[in-house]
């Protein structure tokens, strides 16, 4: 069983002209089919925030994929992959393309030579997609600015969760935001850091200007809006995987920081980002084609 919204649009050749342009964006959860063999004309990041599959290299290898996980998908490389039929995956895309993107590569924000890369944390790249996928509502007259600055924003957040490159990372906060999910109190996440919960609120202030309450409260909150907006799993389920074992009071909590109840969060996003849920997605070797800009 498997869940998947996504959206496609053909910017003008005027937007390309902003350097970077959103093709298209999809957020998918489950069982979902393998994706190719197939080759593109532009660029895909697919961010895997849970669970577990398989990437085949363009030489058939396979690679194992483990949540967090990024596939760099590149214009005119063969690429084939597919999650775990026994536990699926999580799993946000955006399609991108435009000049920008070889001086994202220059830099090393875009990889091609490397096209599995393993990340620490998803929740910023998570919350940018999420940005992708309000901007994309039918009729919205800023869709295209909107999505193309928000994809410049993607590729910075994805550099920053590299799992092997902590520049501009501070530790102790990418170590909280990887055990955010875990029912551990403040004290506990001290510990297993070596630090006194003192030490910690110290360090957490210093990053993030706010206490390690905040911040863990903060990215339990964004995942509950990307599974609430994302699928349709139950409230207490989505409480379960950010952290909370009484529904009740994930609904309490919820209601309280964000302003409106779980359930009218997901009706509300239901109404505003077009396309609703299918369980169907394009054929995997014959995907969506979005035109490039005209001569």
């Amino acid at each position: 069983m498997y869940h998947t919204w996504m959206r496609y649009f053909t910017p003008s050749p005027v937007h390309h002209r902003l350097g970077l342009v959103c093709l298209g964006v999809g957020l998918q959860h489950g069982t979902l089919p393998a994706v190719g063999p197939r080759t593109l004309d532009h660029h895909v990041a697919v961010i895997v925030g849970a669970g577990r599959g398989w990437f085949a290299a363009p030489d058939g290898r396979r690679r194992p994929v483990t949540a967090p996980a990024l596939l760099w998908l590149t214009p005119g490389v063969p690429h084939h992959y597919g999650a775990d039929p026994a536990t699926g995956w999580d799993e946000s895309f955006v399609d991108f393309t435009g000049p920008a993107t070889a001086t994202y590569t220059e830099l090393g924000y875009i990889e091609p030579d490397r096209p599995l890369v393993p990340l620490a944390d998803t929740a910023r790249p998570r919350a940018t997609v999420g940005t992708i996928a309000r901007a994309a509502r039918r009729g919205n007259p800023l869709l295209e600015v909107e999505t193309s600055a928000a994809v410049h924003e993607l590729l910075v957040a994805l550099r920053r969760a590299r799992a092997d490159d902590a520049t501009g990372q501070d530790p102790v906060l990418a170590a909280l935001a990887r055990d955010a999910f875990l029912p551990l109190s403040v004290a506990e996440h001290a510990a297993r850091h070596g630090m006194t919960p003192a030490e910690l609120r110290a360090a957490v202030r210093r990053g993030a200007g706010c206490s390690p309450k905040d911040y863990l409260l903060g990215i339990r909150l964004g995942r509950a809006k990307e599974l609430l907006a994302a699928t349709d799993l139950p409230v207490a389920a989505v409480a379960r995987r950010v952290g909370y074992d009484d529904p009740a009071y994930f609904s309490r909590l919820f209601t309280r920081r964000v302003g409106t109840a779980p359930v009218r969060f997901r009706d509300h996003q239901t109404r505003t980002v077009p396309g609703g849920w299918s369980t169907q997605i394009p054929a995997p070797d014959n995907p969506p084609l979005v035109s490039g800009p005209g001569p």
